[in-house]
């Protein structure tokens, strides 16, 4: 189905031809409609399927923009994957100016509380901080219209279960729900049975995208071994952009010092680091300014990348769903990828575990040969000392047009949104479609300019008054 067949407004279906989205993937095109339509959903759905934007188009087209308190509250168990959602639904939602806040633990509660204050139509957030907000009274709730839960059974998985039900108490009874994981266990059926209105389950083969996309691969290996192993495995195969998966943050340390230590071009990503620190580093690595991203779990949810073209599982994950989501990061997008897992002698008992979850057997492969490592070399260090293409953003399109303006005054001189869109507005040739998101902070504020009419705005409002105030105005750095 094309998106169009969903009768969708000007504004999203613009904003999607911006991001490239032309086809549904099977999970929207199964989705979209129901959720359009206000239905409750159960999605079973591989990660890397295109759920976010089956519940986050719906979402888009549904809210009011003129409703300035939250109307959607979407749940997700990491803070990379509420950052990453957050980002997909401000670009799906760019020319209808919608406006979505991320709340996460880690991040100061203040600023959130002040962004929450303003106009805001999605909400976001991890389970604990989500609740925080609402028992103090920082995130109102009245409004919520669909909720949605993303990555259900992580969620499940990291003990966020009773936090996940003490909002759903919360919030409006009428309202439609929408949950979404790669499995359905016992708890989660409980949950959608409790609080879900003859909900419909849809169910999107996961096996086919683990099988068809991914070759899998393993290696048995003694465990001092590993990261000699490791070494040979990447000259052999050489990858353009490779995650590989340790099991703990000190692993994630050693191993990057190592490879380091060998000039690879990496960084490391763990639960250990600062936010601002693990944000930075998924973005470098999504424009592929490194090849090699050496992670804990924490990377195996929200990492939206087309390209990556090997998984390395440096120690096998403990937990069977585990396997899935590392894995999920290659494939991607029409691309084949390649999941290579390290195994001991002594974890036989976790392999047979995986095997008879994903319902099939991982193909053993020998070590690689020193003549075969020698072969590659060559190619191996002419990859590595050459600068990595850098990635285009997806959203590059969507706002290729738009320049974000800033201004220096907010509500301590009791500016409004409609002051800055009523002055804005009275210069020729601008009207309200040419206003994006107006972000109004204390003593400052950010307004989106679309349709390429940003360096108009900025020269006619050097000499234009906002509420009879002549105010700064320049473009707003990055």
């Amino acid at each position: 189905m094309k998106f169009q067949d969903f009768h969708l407004s000007k504004e999203i279906t613009r904003a999607l031809d911006g991001l490239g989205y032309a086809s549904a993937t099977e999970v929207q095109e199964k989705v979209m409609a129901d959720a359009l339509n206000k239905r409750d959903l159960i999605v079973k759905s591989q990660t890397g399927s295109g759920k976010t934007a089956a519940f986050g188009i719906p979402i888009c087209e549904m809210v009011r923009w003129d409703e300035n308190k939250p109307q959607a509250l979407i749940l997700t168990p990491t803070r990379e994957l509420a950052d990453q959602v957050k980002e997909d639904i401000t670009n799906i939602g760019r020319f209808k100016r919608i406006k979505a806040a991320a709340v996460y633990g880690k991040h100061p509660f203040a600023y959130q509380k002040e962004e929450l204050k303003q106009k805001c139509h999605v909400v976001v957030g991890t389970p604990g901080r989500v609740f925080d907000h609402i028992k103090r009274g920082t995130l109102a709730i009245e409004q919520i219209e669909y909720l949605v839960l993303d990555e259900a059974d992580e969620m499940l998985r990291m003990g966020f279960i009773d936090q996940v039900e003490a909002i759903i108490n919360q919030l409006p009874k009428q309202r439609t729900t929408m949950l979404f994981s790669a499995t359905i266990p016992e708890n989660i059926k409980k949950l959608c049975l409790k609080y879900m209105q003859n909900p419909k389950n849809i169910e999107i083969a996961s096996t086919i995208t683990l099988t068809d996309k991914i070759d899998h691969s393993l290696i048995v290996v003694e465990e001092q071994r590993k990261f000699a192993l490791l070494r040979d495995m990447t000259i052999v195969e050489n990858p353009d952009s490779c995650i590989i998966f340790c099991r703990t943050k000190d692993q994630v340390d050693q191993v990057t010092d190592q490879l380091e230590k060998l000039n690879y071009t990496c960084d490391k990503l763990h639960g250990g680091m600062l936010q601002e620190d693990r944000f930075a580093v998924m973005n470098e690595f999504k424009r592929g300014e490194f090849r090699y991203l050496v992670a804990t779990d924490v990377a195996a949810r929200g990492i939206d990348i087309d390209s990556i073209t090997h998984v390395i599982n440096y120690d096998i994950p403990l937990e069977n769903e585990s396997y899935v989501h590392r894995v999920g990061r290659t494939g991607r997008a029409g691309n084949r990828g390649k999941a290579i897992l390290f195994v001991t002698p002594y974890e036989d008992k976790f392999l047979a575990e995986i095997e008879s979850y994903i319902g099939f057997e991982i193909q053993r492969r020998n070590t690689p040969t020193q003549k075969s490592v020698d072969a590659a070399m060559d190619a191996f260090v002419e990859k590595l000392e050459r600068r990595p293409e850098l990635k285009q953003n997806k959203n590059v399109m969507v706002n290729k047009d738009i320049l974000k303006l800033y201004f220096n005054g907010g509500k301590k001189k009791k500016l409004r949104a409609v002051d800055f869109v009523g002055t804005i507005t009275s210069i020729p040739g601008i009207t309200a479609e040419d206003i994006g998101i107006i972000k109004i902070q204390d003593a400052m504020t950010y307004v989106d300019i679309l349709n390429g009419k940003g360096g108009l705005v900025m020269n006619k409002m050097k000499t234009k008054t906002v509420k009879g105030k002549l105010l700064k105005v320049h473009i707003a750095k990055k």
